[in-house]
Parts: structure tokens; sequence; C-alpha cells
């Protein structure tokens, strides 16, 4: 079992702020010598963001098809929702009303609309947005499994 991702950020009081509007919740706050440091609990995992002294921007892992390295977390949302384009446009709208009210969220910034891709047997509704650093995360549903003729 997976204890955490780890997620490196410029600004942890701008992340946490980005994470509690998809659910997360602090856990634990420490630091990592100079480091101030958490964990996070939300959507059935837990990440650990740690604010990073003299940041440089983040690689553009989405759209770098030429980048190695870590690319993305996934969510599944199967249990959770009916309808991902739903879900993803009230996201949107409650970032987008957070950040009316908060220096630290900034509007939702969508990095593929959701799209129908089939993996193996299985129909699923695929989704990414971009983090506070600007990484990427994927959101999926399982719609279906395809019938063997």
């Amino acid at each position: 079992m997976m204890h955490h991702a780890s997620i490196r950020t410029a600004d942890i009081f701008r992340a946490i702020a980005f994470y509690e509007q998809l659910g997360f919740q602090v856990c634990e706050r420490f630091t990592a010598g100079v480091t101030l440091a958490c964990w996070m609990e939300g959507l059935g995992g837990r990440i650990e963001l740690l604010q990073i002294p003299e940041p440089r921007p983040a690689a553009d892992a989405f759209n770098d098809e030429h980048y190695t390295g870590y690319y993305h977390l996934s969510f599944d949302l199967t249990e959770t929702i009916d309808d991902l384009p739903n879900w993803l446009e009230t996201l949107k709208a409650h970032f987008e009303h957070a950040s009316s009210h908060s220096e630290q969220i900034h509007p939702l910034k969508i990095l593929l609309e959701p799209i129908q891709q089939l993996i193996g047997d299985r129909v699923y509704e695929v989704a990414f947005i971009a983090d506070a650093d600007g990484l990427p995360l994927e959101f999926i549903r399982m719609m279906g499994q395809l019938k063997n003729c």
C-alpha cells in the first residue's frame, strides 16, 4: 500500500488552499529541516506538500512530450460521481467563487476537458487540471466495460 505522494510547492499555503478545494484536509503539519510540510488526506489517498525555498517553475509535464519523470497523480471518481463533465463544471464554479474571496486560490486551470478513453476493455471519462504550481492532476471515472463477442 502506498503511504503518500509527495509534491514540492512554491507556496505551501496556496497549495493547501488548492487541495482543500478538492476535498483534502490537513492531517499533520511538520517541518523537514527548514522546509514547511504537511500531510493532507482526501479522495482516497494522502499527499505530502513540501514548500521549497527559492523555487523554480515546475517543468511542463503535461505539454512537453519529451519530459521524463513522474507525470501526474490520478484520482478515480467512479464510486463518487455519476458524470465527470458535470463534476468538473461544478468544481470550476467552486474555484471561481473561492478565488473571489481569497488571494490564495486562483480560478481552476483545465489542461484537458473530459474525454472518453478506451483502456483495455473499459471505457473511462478522463480529465486533467493543474494544481496550484501547475502540476497535472488526472480525474477518471469508469463508464463501463466492453462485452466480449
